[in-house]
């Protein structure tokens, strides 16, 4: 009985290591199915995390007081916008030195002022020995100014 029992195992581990042949499209098949089968099994929940609303401007880093502190050194551009209008393209060609465009701005309104093309705050035009400049006289808010930069 025991030369039985040594036969019988013997078989059934034959089996087990004999190679069967299956297509890579049934082997995948049946890789999914069980794939599924497992995720079934588990039976996930799960839900969206609501966090509370907070001003960005205020945040603070591990180093520093102020989260923006290491930008204060980087260059910009600034620009001024005195007026705008609208030309044709043939009397833009027909321009010369001396030409005047006339501005849809009237002078005693402010001029915009523009950093990265994003207007931070309006001024008025002065002259500090023969060059331009601008004073201040209004500044958006700080939430529109950093508007532009959550994205």
């Amino acid at each position: 009985m025991a030369e039985k029992d040594k036969k019988a195992k013997e078989s059934s581990e034959s089996e087990k290591n004999q190679h069967v042949d299956v297509s890579e499209e049934e082997a995948e098949a049946q890789m999914l199915a069980a794939l599924e089968e497992e995720q079934l099994k588990q039976n996930v929940n799960a839900s969206i995390a609501d966090f509370p609303k907070f001003d960005e401007s205020k945040k603070k880093s591990f180093f520093e007081d102020d989260k923006l502190e290491f930008l204060k050194d980087l260059q910009l551009n600034v620009y001024i916008e005195l007026g705008r209008t609208k030309m044709q393209i043939k009397d833009i060609l027909e321009l010369e030195r001396g030409y005047v465009i006339e501005l849809e701005k009237l002078a005693s309104e402010p001029v915009d002022v523009f950093v990265n093309n994003k207007k931070i705050a309006e001024g008025e035009v002065v002259v500090i020995d023969k060059h331009f400049g601008i004073r201040i006289t209004n500044l958006l808010e700080t939430s529109e100014r950093l508007q532009g930069l959550k994205s």
